[in-house]
């Protein structure tokens, strides 16, 4: 599970690491990472899956697995790091 304190919530987080970040994708799911120097010293993570994906259950099962999947690598994303991972429709 991700810890808390690694989520991003805030939709002004969520935009920042869009709009200032470094784009890189796949046909299942894109990554905005950026620095933000402002905020916490820790990497936070934010996650977003459209209706596109599928059902409720569909999006709420591709929600766990991407929070897992993060969960154990966080310790790559550098400090002040903020990712927005988007899941496609692919996923």
């Amino acid at each position: 599970m991700l810890p808390a304190a690694h989520r991003l919530r805030r939709s002004v987080d969520f935009e920042r690491a869009v709009r200032r970040g470094v784009r890189a994708g796949r046909s299942t799911v894109v990554v905005h990472l950026s620095e933000d120097l402002e905020g916490d010293a820790r990497p936070q993570v934010g996650f977003v899956v459209s209706k596109a994906v599928g059902n409720a259950v569909h999006r709420n099962l591709v929600k766990r697995r991407l929070r897992a999947a993060t969960a154990v690598r966080l310790d790559m994303l550098p400090d002040h790091g903020r990712a927005v991972v988007r899941a496609l429709p692919g996923s």
